[in-house]
């Protein structure tokens, strides 16, 4: 069989927690700073080759088109779904919108057809799923920053989420990523639905 069915939370933060400045300017993302002990940066092309599926929510999806005008579309020809109850532009034929429930489009439509599922935001789609307990990872890529305002990633979830460390990597850029399961069932340590 292949690889498991896995939901993956990925954000990228500044140290106090912000994923976005509060003009949704992302000039923060670049950093000079360096950490000498540190790992090369990954091979993000690679990495990105493995995902699957992308889930986000309807703001960054409005975001992630207006940045695409100068950086180009982030996620490639991946399929793309946009959790929304509004009508929004869709200009790639792998963007999808999708407006039913939550733990349907999980279990129903993600689960059989796909393995790597990234949620790459935003904080009102994250506190969703983590309420609903879909997620099975959370990757937070922490930033040499602290921005002082702007947009949580955790916005008052309003309940406690029990964490288990997988894996931590400071690189050489400054930034440190924390992968974290969730919902890991304790007996055979793998997620449970």
């Amino acid at each position: 069989m292949g690889n498991p069915f896995t939901v993956t939370i990925h954000m990228v933060a500044s140290l106090d927690g912000m994923i976005a400045r509060t003009d949704n300017s992302i000039s923060w993302f670049e950093t000079a700073d360096h950490y000498e002990n540190g790992a090369p940066e990954p091979d993000i092309a690679a990495f990105v080759a493995t995902i699957d599926c992308y889930v986000m929510g309807s703001h960054t999806y409005e975001h992630a088109l207006e940045l695409s005008k100068t950086y180009g579309w982030p996620y490639g020809n991946v399929p793309t779904i946009v959790l929304t109850g509004r009508q929004l532009p869709v200009e790639r034929p792998n963007v999808e919108l999708y407006g039913g429930d939550l733990k349907s489009l999980v279990n129903e439509r993600l689960k059989p057809n796909f393995n790597n599922v990234w949620v790459v935001g935003g904080a009102m789609l994250v506190k969703s799923i983590m309420r609903e307990r879909l997620a099975d990872e959370i990757r937070m890529t922490v930033l040499p920053i602290v921005l002082g305002d702007g947009t949580p990633f955790f916005d008052h979830i309003g309940q406690e989420q029990p964490l288990h460390l997988i894996d931590v990597t400071a690189y050489n850029n400054g930034t440190v990523e924390l992968v974290y399961a969730t919902r890991t069932n304790l007996s055979t340590g793998t997620p449970s639905r």
